[in-house]
């Protein structure tokens, strides 16, 4: 088993970056989910109630973000330190840097909705579930979980499952995974408690739950196409109620750092019970 794909999302629910390469420590890959969308109040945005920021390209620098839409451009720099902004993350709160307010007043413009742009800086903090991840795991804006691994041969099942029925396939892009390993059992990683790579060890510590974002292209935002939503419902639902609905991909925990790359042998060093499935 190798990594087929490694991805980072700079800004939480805009557009994804394909890497060849990225460093990884407690927080994850290098860059991920660093920068997030707000509302005035602080309250995170995503493409569950913005699909257009699927829209929205972002590429970090060495002095902040370039971001672009809809072929306008815009360059963000890191925001000074004493900028802060209370945010919230799903149930956590963390001190933000702010961007700065013509940023935030181009952001708003593209997106037709006042919104601010937020960092986590060196002062921020936020930590992961101690049920799932242990205590004082550190994680930035992500949904709750540091990286998201998916497998080709559960994307193949699924996609399988989807064609039986008359629907169209989608892509990998669709579930945002930062590791995409290549590995022909579909829905093995159920039963996988951690995997190495390198020095790197992940363990695999709670199926991620899918949503809406899920049915929307990740070039347009549209939710007029593909949806695999119906086929999740008929193969993946979970039946376990600690994790209620349609599974798709593990949240993981780094231990340790490294450079992963795509190519990289991938192990399995422990393994459990499979996460529990309603059959049908």
């Amino acid at each position: 088993m190798r990594i087929a794909g490694l991805n980072i999302f700079p800004l939480k629910s805009a557009r994804g970056i394909a890497l060849n390469e990225s460093p990884i420590d407690a927080m994850g890959l290098s860059g991920d989910r660093r920068w997030m969308l707000t509302n005035p109040d602080g309250y995170f945005i995503t493409q569950r109630e913005m699909p257009a920021l699927a829209r929205l390209l972002v590429n970090p620098t060495d002095t902040g973000l370039s971001l672009s839409m809809d072929g306008e451009g815009l360059t963000a720099a890191f925001p000074a330190p004493d900028s802060r902004q209370q945010v919230v993350v799903w149930k956590s709160s963390v001190d933000a840097a702010l961007a700065d307010d013509a940023v935030n007043a181009t952001l708003s413009k593209w997106l037709e909705r006042d919104v601010r742009l937020v960092f986590f800086d060196t002062q921020a903090r936020r930590t992961a579930s101690a049920e799932w991840a242990g205590s004082g795991s550190p994680v930035a804006f992500g949904d709750g979980y540091q990286v998201l691994v998916t497998t080709t041969g559960s994307l193949a099942a699924l996609n399988a499952d989807m064609a039986a029925h008359g629907e169209v396939p989608v892509g990998m892009d669709r579930f945002r995974a930062n590791i995409v390993l290549d590995h022909d059992e579909a829905f093995a990683e159920d039963g996988w408690t951690s995997i190495s790579i390198g020095d790197v060890v992940l363990d695999l510590v709670k199926p991620c739950a899918r949503c809406i974002m899920t049915t929307q292209d990740q070039e347009t935002g549209s939710r007029e196409g593909a949806n695999p939503m119906p086929a999740m419902g008929r193969i993946r639902m979970s039946a376990d109620r600690r994790v209620p609905g349609p599974l798709f991909g593990w949240n993981a925990v780094p231990r340790g750092a490294g450079l992963l790359r795509v190519g990289d042998a991938v192990r399995v060093l422990d393994r459990r019970e499979p996460w529990a499935i309603k059959r049908r």
